[in-house]
């Protein structure tokens, strides 16, 4: 089989690596990948935004199936477009990636389908959405509508800030069009987890429990950012845990999504908050989670090529996936500045020395080839991702491989994994 992969981040890179185990796979291609990519399959200069582009590709070399990365081509229709060209394409149509897409649709779908989750609003008026924060009150979230990259969440802890943020999204000071109508919701607390499944619309099978770390600092401080690092599996999400998050959550999303006429196919990511036993859903994301994806794949046993043809296919009858029994852990490591403005072009060191360690692959996601040098290019610019027969021995084994790599003005977490380990 020929396999496209598009996307050119961390967890673009973690599906190259983990398609390439695939003794289906005789091609690999990676529109447009990254540096670490290439090492693994042959990188298509192709921005994810170019469809037509990458139809033409695909069409070029009889790919006999695409998998879709990040969230923008998704949005944009790349599996309509694929689809209508007689092309095999692993991902949501457009209308099903809306879950994603518009964040005031994923909370009505939930209201109407009856998912828990956190009371809201939608406004477009800054005064409507005014009123609502004076009612309800801080801590309060301000989310831009449309998709802003994992950081168009704001949470506010007094009403002023959380007008300030309205007013600024409102106003496309901040996420641009993305925040031409925000949604407003309680703060709700507990502790968060990713809970992904596959499904070809009907059928689901769960992957494994992962948590993020949405925040830029060591105790969730800071602002969000995409994703500071990922632990798998996450002690939080108990067996009964699991049960709700199927029953509650993920079933009722997918067959009301059915319902809306939007058959949803590919990877869907519940961002969940468990609190005394019970789950209430933040978020759906149409796509693998990054750096979610990372931990997971490194746990994953079986081969997730047939998985990945299967929904493509529109039938997941009779598969299921393997997992080890390890745990993996991924320490993101972010370029000086990051999620605001960062630095590009430092060179980055030790890639060699961290590629030594056993049970460690370093995931790249923000990097550019310069000359013979590898260089920091985005704001999260490596995953530093290793496997360990417990959590507290993946998280050592993936601070060994960070204090390995540096480059001027690097900044990552020191606490990923801790929430596990209190739980242990």
């Amino acid at each position: 089989m020929k396999i496209l992969v598009i996307g050119g981040g961390g967890r673009e890179h973690a599906l190259v690596w983990k398609i390439a185990q695939s003794p289906l796979v005789t091609k690999l291609y990676c529109a447009p990948g990254n540096p670490g990519t290439a090492a693994l399959a042959e990188n298509v200069p192709i921005a994810v935004d170019q469809l037509d582009q990458l139809l033409e590709f695909a069409q070029a070399n009889t790919i006999d199936l695409t998998v879709v990365g990040p969230e923008q081509p998704l949005s944009l229709g790349i599996v309509d477009l694929f689809e209508a060209n007689g092309l095999k394409i692993f991902g949501p149509s457009k209308d099903a990636a809306y879950i994603e897409g518009s964040k005031a649709f994923s909370k009505d779908l939930m209201q109407k389908y009856n998912v828990p989750t956190a009371a809201y609003g939608v406004f477009t008026d800054l005064v409507e959405a005014e009123a609502f924060i004076k009612r309800t009150g801080a801590p309060i979230v301000v989310k831009a509508d449309g998709l802003a990259a994992g950081k168009g969440v704001i949470i506010a802890q007094t009403g002023d800030e959380a007008l300030e943020a309205a007013r600024d999204m409102l106003s496309g000071n901040a996420f641009g069009a993305a925040g031409s109508r925000v949604v407003i919701e309680e703060f709700l607390t507990g502790e968060e987890a990713s809970f992904l499944v596959i499904t070809d619309g009907r059928q689901i099978i769960p992957l494994a429990s992962a948590q993020d770390h949405k925040a830029v600092f060591d105790g969730d401080q800071g602002p969000n950012t995409g994703g500071m690092g990922a632990y798998s599996p996450a002690p939080v999400v108990t067996a009964d845990i699991h049960e709700k998050a199927m029953r509650q959550v993920l079933r009722p999303a997918i067959d009301g999504m059915a319902a809306e006429g939007r058959p949803y196919r590919g990877v869907l990511y519940a961002g969940l908050m468990v609190k005394d036993g019970q789950v209430k859903t933040l978020e759906f994301n149409a796509r693998f989670g990054d750096p979610e994806c990372q931990p997971l794949l490194m746990r994953m046993k079986s081969d997730i090529v047939p998985v990945l043809l299967a929904v493509a296919n529109g039938d997941l009858t009779e598969l299921e996936l393997e997992w080890h029994d390890k745990a993996a852990v991924c320490v993101v490591m972010a370029a000086e500045g990051y999620p605001g403005d960062y630095r590009k072009g430092d060179a980055i060191e030790g890639l060699e020395k961290a590629a030594e360690l056993d049970d460690l692959y370093v995931f790249h996601a923000g990097t550019a080839a310069r000359d013979s040098l590898c260089v920091t290019n985005g704001g999260r610019v490596l995953g530093v991702t290793a496997l360990g027969d417990t959590v507290k021995d993946a998280i050592e084994a993936a601070y060994r491989g960070v204090a390995r790599i540096t480059w001027p003005g690097v900044q990552y977490r020191s606490d990923i994994g801790r929430k596990a380990l209190n739980r242990l």
